[in-house]
């Protein structure tokens, strides 16, 4: 299967404004592009680009005085198939747990695991190690969390989407990725794309086909598509991610 991947940014910035981007393909889907993911300044800005203490692919600009229009189009093979679900895997103890892993069992930004541990023992002790107890997580959050674009907001918390029961996709994420840390499981934040490529209806909580990884970090604080320093607007955003050779492209 191939599958087209891009976007298009549009920022107007009152005044010559520093960014960091983080829009590239990660590096373990590189060899997997057909078109590469060039990313295409209008007007053209020098770029320049370094990986990050996780391994993410940023670019650097100075967007100037006016809009600025950042974009990419690729294309990159796939499997085609679902994401795995390996019920066998088992929980590694977390005294034979690789050090680079240790990182995310900690709390951060916007997983607070000191506050929702006790919460995490109560409602998952007793469920099966590994992966039928993130399965039972993920069940639980998705039940939980009511979804709404009304309820975003950008400072929102696991904790306080867990209070609060209503959230959005990220809030989703944040507070499963708090409640496996609180039970010694490793876990990350994670971007890409991802289409609805096989499905009828999308919806949450299911295996789905042809994600793209583009980065992974702690939470949203290491992984937001830009870094912009200094005032700006966000005119435009689009992103698409379709098969290539389906009805109607």
């Amino acid at each position: 299967m191939q599958i087209r991947i891009g976007y298009e940014l549009i920022y107007d910035c009152p005044q010559p404004t520093p960014m960091i981007l983080t829009l590239n393909v990660h590096f373990t889907r590189v060899s997997d592009l057909i078109v590469p993911d060039y990313l295409i300044a209008d007007p053209p800005v020098p770029i320049t680009a370094y990986r990050d203490g996780f391994g993410n692919w940023c670019s650097r600009i100075v967007a100037p005085k006016g809009q600025v229009r950042l974009s990419a189009n690729a294309v990159v093979k796939d499997t085609g198939k679902p994401d795995v679900v390996a019920a066998w895997a088992g929980q590694t103890p977390v005294q034979n747990l690789p050090e680079e892993t240790l990182v995310f069992l900690l709390g951060s930004r916007y997983c607070e695991t000191d506050q929702l541990s006790e919460v995490a023992w109560d409602l998952f002790g007793k469920s099966p190690a590994g992966w039928g107890r993130v399965q039972v997580i993920c069940d639980f959050v998705h039940k939980h969390i009511a979804f709404g674009y009304e309820h975003a907001r950008s400072t929102k918390t696991a904790w306080e989407a867990f209070n609060e029961g209503a959230g959005v996709c990220r809030d989703f994420t944040h507070l499963a990725i708090a409640f496996c840390r609180c039970m010694n499981i490793p876990a990350r934040y994670c971007t890409g794309y991802l289409s609805d490529i096989g499905i009828f209806d999308a919806r949450n909580n299911t295996p789905r086909i042809g994600r793209v990884l583009i980065a992974r970090g702690r939470d949203a604080t290491d992984v937001p598509i830009s870094n912009t320093f200094g005032p700006n607007t966000l005119k435009s955003f689009k992103v698409w991610t379709e098969e290539v050779g389906a009805p109607g492209l």
